[in-house]
C-alpha cells in the first residue's frame, strides 16, 4: 500500500461505532452470531501495514507526525496540525519503523531501526528544516546496537542511551548532542556483561548487576571515594527481565521503577539514589503496572510524563482492560475528556509544551489505533484517522476476556474470540500461545486472531503461569514447569473450550511464536493426542542448545530468567532435564502435521532450532512444512513475508482441521 499522498479523509469527523454487544462470563456473544456471515477478509487486508499509526504532536503544537506506508514499509510522515492532509514523507526506509521520538526542538525527530532483523538497532535523526536530506545514522557502528534510549527533560538537546560499540559484550552509557551528532561517553562499563548502566538523573549513573546467585543489585559509584555504594537488592526470580522501568525523577534525586517488595502486585516505587530508601508512589489494588513495553519497546511506557515539566503525571495498569491513573490535577481533567473519545483503551498519548493540545490513539479489538486531536482549552476534538479504515468493525470478531481454572486451582486470565455469524458450537479451535514466556496476551486487535475467526475458527489465548502482569506468585508458579504445568494450563484451556461446547475435540490446533512456538512443538510431542495440527514460528526445539547460543551480552541475565526457570546447560544434570523438556527429544511421538517458519537472522532463537527439528521430523517421515525467511529476525516485519506465512497458515489449518467456513 503505497502512500505517496495523504488521504484527504484524514481529518473527517468520526461516525460513532455501533454499540458493542453484551459479553457473557462464558464468552458467548450470541447477539453477533445472529447476523449474517461476514465477508471473507483477505490475508493482505488483515496484515497490511496500517494506513497511518503512532501519531504524536510536536512540542510547539504545530505539527503532527505519524507512521504510514511507503513502498509497503512504514515510514515517518510529518504534517501541520491544521492541515495534516498536506503531510510529507520524512524517511525512506526499506524496513518498517516501529516508533520514533520528537525531541525538545521540533526541528529534530529520532528513530531506531535494525539491519534485516538482526536487532542491532542504530539511532537516526530526521531534520525537518532540510526536507530533502536523508536521515542521518548517528550510531554507525557495525555489529553494535543501542538500547534504553531516553530524552531527559533535565538535559535539553541531549539523548542518552547504552551501546556496545566499544565491546560487543558490554554496554557503555553515552550522551548524544542531537543537533551536532557529537557523542560523549558518560560512563564506561567496567563490570563486564553482567553489568548495566542506567541514566539516573544527576550525578553518576546507576549500576545494575546480576549476581552469581541470579539476583539484581543496584549501586551507584561514589565519585569522592571511587567506590560502589549498594542501594538495593532484588530477588532475580521476581524480575526475570530486570528491574523495570528505571526512569529518573524530575529532581534527579531518585528513580522510578516497578517494585514487588512487600506485595504480590507490581507497584510504582521511587528509589532515593542517595540513601537507597524505597517509597511507594502509586499502586492498583488488583492490577500490575503495564510493563509490556519491556518486551515490545514500541508500546507505550507505563509512566506518563509532563512534556512541560518532565514530572510524572500518570501511570498505566493492565488487567482485563487498561486503567490509567492520573497523578496530576490538570492531567486528570484532560484524561476524563480523552477517555470519552473512544470505547477502546488509551494507547499513545502526546501533548504540546502547554499541555493544551493533545494527540492520542486507542487500542481496540475491532477498530485499532484510531487517533484523535483534542484541544483542552477549547474542548474541540476531531478524528485524525483510522489506521485500518479499510476493515469494517462489524465484520470483525469481538475479543472477550474469560477466566479459566487450572487443574490445580490457578485462575488463568484468557481471551476467547468466536467467529461472527456462526453458532459457537463444536467449532475448530486455534489455541494461540504468546511468546516470552515473560509476556502476556491482552485485549486488542490481533490480525492472526481475526484471520482465524473470519475463517470460522474459535480462537483461545491462555495466559498460562509465568505470564507477567498477574502478580508475582502467578509468574513464579512456572519455575521448573516448562513442558510441565505451564503446558498443563494450555491443555486445561482446551478442555474448558470443549466442555463449554465451543470446540470440536477432534479439530484443535496449537500455534505460536518464540516461546509460543516452543509450546506448539511441546503440544505436538508431549500431548500428541490433543492437537490435529501445530504451527511453530521461530520456536525453541532444544532448550540447552538454545541457551548455549544466546549472544554474549545476554548470557549474564540468563541467571535471573532461563536458568531459574529451566536450568543451566553447563550443569550435566540440569542439561539432561532440559533435554527431557525439549521437543527435539520426543520427535517419535509426533502424529500431527507441522508448519514451521523461521527467520534466518534471528538473534534470539537461532535458525538451527528450526533446522534441526525439521531434519529430525523428516528423518522419521513426519509431515512438516518449512518456511525460511532470509530477511527476517525474531519477528516477521516485511509485508510480503507476513502474507506468505499467514496464507500458508490459513491453507495448512484448512487442510488438516477442515475449514471453519469456505474461503
Amino acid at each position: 500500500m503505497v502512500a505517496e499522498a495523504v488521504d484527504s479523509r484524514l481529518c473527517t469527523r468520526a461516525e460513532p461505532l455501533p454499540s458493542r454487544p453484551p459479553r457473557s462470563l462464558s464468552g458467548a456473544t450470541t447477539e453477533r452470531t445472529d447476523m449474517a456471515l461476514p465477508k471473507i477478509i483477505s490475508v493482505q487486508d488483515l496484515f497490511a501495514p496500517p494506513r497511518r499509526s503512532r501519531a504524536s504532536i510536536s512540542p510547539d503544537g504545530t505539527k503532527i507526525a505519524y507512521l504510514a506506508p511507503w513502498k509497503t514499509h512504514l515510514n515517518l510522515w510529518v504534517g501541520s496540525v491544521d492541515a495534516p492532509e498536506e503531510a510529507r514523507r520524512a524517511t525512506s526506509e526499506d524496513r518498517n519503523l516501529l516508533s520514533y521520538h520528537w525531541t525538545d526542538n521540533p526541528r529534530w525527530l529520532l528513530y531506531t531501526r535494525d539491519q534485516g532483523g538482526d536487532e542491532n538497532s542504530h539511532l537516526y535523526r530526521v531534520d525537518l528544516d532540510a526536507p530533502d536530506a536523508a536521515a542521518v545514522d548517528l550510531t554507525p557502528f557495525p555489529g553494535a546496537r543501542i538500547t534504553d534510549l531516553k530524552l531527559p527533560a533535565a538535559r535539553p538537546g541531549k539523548a542518552v542511551f547504552s551501546s556496545n560499540s566499544r565491546n560487543p559484550a558490554v554496554f557503555d552509557l553515552f550522551e548524544l548532542d542531537i543537533a551536532t551528532g557529537d557523542l560523549r561517553m558518560l560512563a564506561e562499563n567496567t563490570g563486564g556483561a553482567a553489568t548495566t548502566l542506567f541514566f539516573g538523573g544527576g550525578g553518576a549513573p546507576l549500576i545494575s548487576e546480576v549476581t552469581e546467585q541470579g539476583d539484581l543489585r543496584l549501586s551507584r559509584r561514589d565519585e569522592t571515594t571511587r567506590t560502589l555504594r549498594h542501594l538495593a537488592r532484588f530477588e532475580g526470580a521476581d524480575y526475570p527481565l530486570g528491574v523495570y522501568p528505571l526512569e529518573a525523577t524530575a529532581d534527579g534525586g531518585g528513580v522510578l521503577f516497578g517494585s514487588y517488595r512487600g506485595s504480590d502486585r507490581l507497584r510504582l516505587a521511587r528509589l532515593d539514589t542517595a540513601t537507597g530508601e524505597e517509597t511507594e508512589v502509586d499502586s492498583h489494588p488488583h492490577y500490575d503496572l503495564d510493563t509490556r513495553a519491556r518486551v515490545f519497546p514500541a508500546l507505550p511506557s507505563p509512566l506518563i510524563f509532563s512534556r512541560r515539566t518532565g514530572e510524572l503525571i500518570g501511570a498505566r495498569y493492565l488487567g482485563e482492560r487498561l486503567v490509567i491513573k492520573a497523578l496530576d490535577p490538570h492531567f486528570a481533567e484532560v484524561l476524563e475528556n480523552l477517555e470519552k473519545l473512544s470505547d477502546g483503551d488509551l494507547a499513545d498519548i502526546s501533548s504540546d509544551e502547554t499541555e493544551q493540545r493533545w494527540v492520542v490513539s486507542f487500542t481496540h479489538d475491532r477498530d485499532p489505533g484510531v487517533a484523535y486531536f483534542y484541544d483542552h482549552s477549547s474542548g474541540e476534538s476531531r478524528l485524525l484517522f483510522r489506521p485500518r479504515g479499510h476493515l469494517d468493525p462489524e465484520q470483525l470478531a469481538p475479543m472477550t476476556p474469560v477466566t479459566i481454572t487450572s487443574r490445580d486451582g490457578h485462575a488463568l486470565p484468557s481471551h476467547l474470540t468466536l467467529p461472527v455469524g456462526t453458532e459457537p458450537h463444536r467449532l475448530p479451535l486455534a489455541l494461540l500461545v504468546h511468546g516470552g514466556p515473560w509476556d502476556r496476551d491482552s485485549w486488542g486487535f490481533n490480525p492472526l486472531v481475526q484471520l482465524l475467526a473470519n475463517r470460522g475458527y474459535a480462537v483461545l489465548q491462555v495466559n498460562f503461569r509465568s505470564s507477567t502482569g498477574y502478580g508475582k506468585a502467578f509468574m513464579k508458579a512456572g519455575i521448573g514447569e516448562l513442558a510441565g504445568k505451564m503446558h498443563d494450563d494450555l491443555i486445561d484451556g482446551v478442555d474448558w473450550a470443549i466442555d463449554q461446547g465451543y470446540a470440536d475435540p477432534d479439530r484443535v490446533a496449537i500455534l505460536g511464536g518464540s516461546y509460543g512456538g516452543y509450546a506448539a512443538l511441546v503440544g505436538a510431542t508431549f500431548t500428541p493426542d490433543v492437537f490435529a495440527a501445530a504451527v511453530d514460528i521461530f520456536g525453541v526445539s532444544d532448550l540447552a542448545n538454545f541457551l548455549r547460543n544466546q549472544p554474549e551480552f545476554v548470557r549474564p541475565a540468563l541467571a535471573a530468567n532461563w536458568f531459574r526457570w529451566v536450568g543451566d546447560p553447563a550443569d550435566p544434570h540440569q542439561e539432561a532435564d532440559m533435554l527431557a523438556r525439549s521437543p527435539i527429544s520426543r520427535v517419535d511421538q509426533v502424529r500431527a502435521p507441522l508448519l514451521i517458519a523461521q527467520g534466518a537472522n534471528d538473534a534470539r532463537v537461532a535458525q538451527a532450532e528450526s533446522d534441526n527439528m525439521v531434519q529430525a521430523l523428516r528423518a522419521r517421515g513426519a509431515l512438516v512444512e518449512y518456511i525460511l525467511m532470509t530477511d527476517e529476525g525474531h519477528s516477521i516485519e516485511n509485508p510480503e513475508n507476513l502474507v506468505t506465512v499467514y496464507r500458508a497458515v490459513e491453507r495448512f489449518l484448512g487442510e488438516h482441521l477442515g475449514p471453519g467456513r469456505d474461503g
